[in-house]
């Protein structure tokens, strides 16, 4: 599968794709990325260790948090997109 990474994502990993094969689902592809490129991957994107996502992932255009979460299977021909947790904004407001 093409896994496409935005902001931050590409800076960790070096690229804006890569191919993936051999992982199940969206929650063995985050341990994969995070085992093969950086641990700050998963902590980004896993908010605070727990199974809720704190960013946003796409298969094939439909955010995983519609589909099964971190169990949304995987296939060789999708597309993944990766987006690192939204920052900024005021705290004060």
């Amino acid at each position: 599968m093409k896994v496409k990474f935005y902001a931050t994502f590409r800076e960790i990993v070096g690229k804006k794709e890569i191919e993936v094969h051999g992982v199940k689902n969206v929650g063995e592809l985050i341990d994969y990325l995070s085992e093969k490129y950086s641990p700050q991957i998963k902590k980004e994107l896993l908010e605070r260790g727990r199974k809720e996502i704190d960013g946003m992932i796409l298969v094939n255009g439909h955010n995983i948090l519609h589909l099964n979460g971190l169990e949304t299977e995987l296939r060789d021909e999708d597309v993944v997109h990766i987006f690192p947790p939204a920052g900024g904004g005021n705290a004060g407001c």
